[in-house]
């Protein structure tokens, strides 16, 4: 059967075996009982990350309990921060072919900016902050540990709640430092 661990109430779930996007979405307007006027879907796969060589496999790893614990708050998070009526995570581990399906994110509302933008903080923050891990094999049988690439990272950090970089501002301005607010979005 494989690993299967799901936080109901945050609607995040870490699974090993494939997943139906459809059904899920489907799933998402059912559970938000016509209320939603929009519901914006992403769906990750494994591609070719070296650019010289075609992936294989993609192996993921994650830490179990932590993994699903810190998705879930990056649910929360995005339901403080946008007018969202509920979000759905499912993420793949173990060993994945290429172009399998990794992620789905599903984000409900009942107008479509709310959903994207809370979609979007979603998956950007999940892929620097989740514990996941992953190793990929090339179709030349080269095995390596994918590191996480500086432009996640940003992107990740121009999600940084308002108020902390207005704080981070002023802080500055009163030492006589400059910060740099990015993209924040709220």
């Amino acid at each position: 059967m494989g690993i299967v661990q799901e936080n109901t109430a945050a609607m995040v779930t870490v699974q090993e075996h494939d997943f139906d996007a459809a059904a899920l979405t489907a799933q998402l307007r059912d559970d938000t009982a016509g209320k939603a006027g929009a519901i914006v879907t992403f769906i990750g796969y494994v591609r070719d990350y070296a650019p010289d060589a075609p992936t294989h496999t993609l192996f993921l790893e994650h830490y179990p309990g932590m993994c699903e614990r810190e998705i879930t708050q990056l649910c929360e998070t995005a339901k403080q921060r946008w007018d969202i009526l509920d979000c759905k995570v499912v993420h793949r581990v173990g060993e994945l072919h290429h172009k399998e399906q990794i992620v789905y994110v599903g984000v409900a509302s009942a107008h479509r900016g709310q959903a994207f933008r809370a979609a979007e903080f979603i998956i950007d923050t999940l892929k620097t902050r989740a514990p996941f891990w992953k190793r990929e094999t090339l179709s030349s049988g080269k095995q390596f540990w994918v590191q996480q690439r500086e432009s996640d990272a940003r992107k990740t950090a121009s999600w940084a709640d308002p108020a902390t970089l207005e704080d981070a501002a002023s802080t500055a301005s009163n030492t006589g430092a400059t910060a740099d607010a990015g993209n924040a979005t709220s």
